[in-house]
């Protein structure tokens, strides 16, 4: 018999089902735009972290 890796904690499926209910009945189309700008602000915010950590590792501060 296999062994599963991963917990089964039941409110995967509570979320998923959340999900459907709130999405309804929309086309894919409909909720592209949702789903890209939050692929957008995770892409900026992963970029804003990376230079952070740049000028923090430089030392660069805002003393003149």
């Amino acid at each position: 018999m296999a062994e599963s890796n991963s917990a089964d904690l039941g409110f995967e499926k509570k979320i998923w089902d959340a999900a459907c209910v709130l999405r309804g009945n929309m086309d894919a189309s409909e909720y592209k735009h949702v789903v890209l700008g939050l692929i957008f602000l995770k892409y900026i915010s992963d970029r804003f972290e990376q230079k952070y950590a740049a000028l923090k590792a430089e030392g660069a501060g805002f003393e003149v």
